[in-house]
C-alpha cells in the first residue's frame, strides 16, 4: 500500500513539474512574440520616417493610405475607369529604391500584367492601384512589408526596402464576374 501512494505522490510530482514546464513555455513564447511585435513597430515607425523625409526632401504631395502605402498621382486621367479588385491591368513602370537605384523596369522587364487583388505584384501595389484609374500616372511608395519584407526579392531588391514605383496604367480589363447585372 505504502508503494502505490509513492507512486501516486511521484506521479502527481511529475505531471506538476510537466505543468509548470508548459506554463515556462507559454511564458517564452509569449515573451517572444511581445519582442518581435516591438520589433516590427520599430522597422514601421523607421519606414515611416524614411518615407517622410523621402515627401519632404521631393517635395511630393503623396496621399498616405491606413495599410502605410503612399501614391501621388502627377498626371491624372479624365476619361480612365476606376480599377477594382480582380481588374486586369497592364502598366508601365520603373521600380526604384529610395536612393533612386533602378531594380526594374518595363523599359527591360516589358510591361507588367497582373489582376488585382491577386498574385503577381507585390500587395502594396494592389492597395495602391485601387486608389487609380486607367491612364493615371503616379509614384507609389510602399514599405517593405507590403512589398518584399524581410528577404528582398533575393535577386534586385535589398533585404527591408522600401520600394518606389512611377507607373503609367495603361490597360484596365474589367472583371466581368465581379460585376452582376440587375
Amino acid at each position: 500500500m505504502s508503494v502505490c501512494i509513492l507512486c501516486i505522490f511521484f506521479f502527481s510530482a511529475c505531471l506538476e513539474s510537466d505543468k509548470a514546464k508548459e506554463n515556462k513555455q507559454e511564458f517564452d513564447k509569449i515573451k517572444i512574440n511581445k519582442q518581435f511585435i516591438k520589433a516590427n513597430q520599430q522597422v514601421v515607425a523607421k519606414e515611416n520616417d524614411e518615407m517622410d523625409y523621402f515627401q519632404k526632401s521631393h517635395k511630393f504631395p503623396f496621399i498616405k493610405t491606413t495599410s502605410g502605402v503612399r501614391y501621388f498621382v502627377y498626371k491624372p486621367s479624365l476619361l480612365g475607369d476606376s480599377i477594382t479588385n480582380g481588374d486586369v491591368i497592364s502598366i508601365n513602370y520603373t521600380l526604384s529604391l529610395l536612393d533612386g537605384t533602378v531594380c526594374y523596369s518595363s523599359d527591360t522587364d516589358g510591361v507588367k500584367e497582373f489582376k488585382v487583388g491577386m498574385q503577381d505584384a507585390e500587395d502594396g501595389l494592389h492597395k495602391a492601384v485601387l486608389n487609380l484609374k486607367q491612364g493615371d500616372k503616379a509614384l507609389i511608395l510602399i514599405p517593405s512589408h507590403l512589398a518584399h519584407g524581410l528577404l528582398g526579392d533575393s535577386k534586385k531588391v535589398p533585404p527591408q526596402s522600401i520600394i518606389l514605383y512611377d507607373i503609367e496604367i495603361i490597360l484596365v480589363k474589367k472583371d466581368k464576374s465581379a460585376h452582376v447585372e440587375h
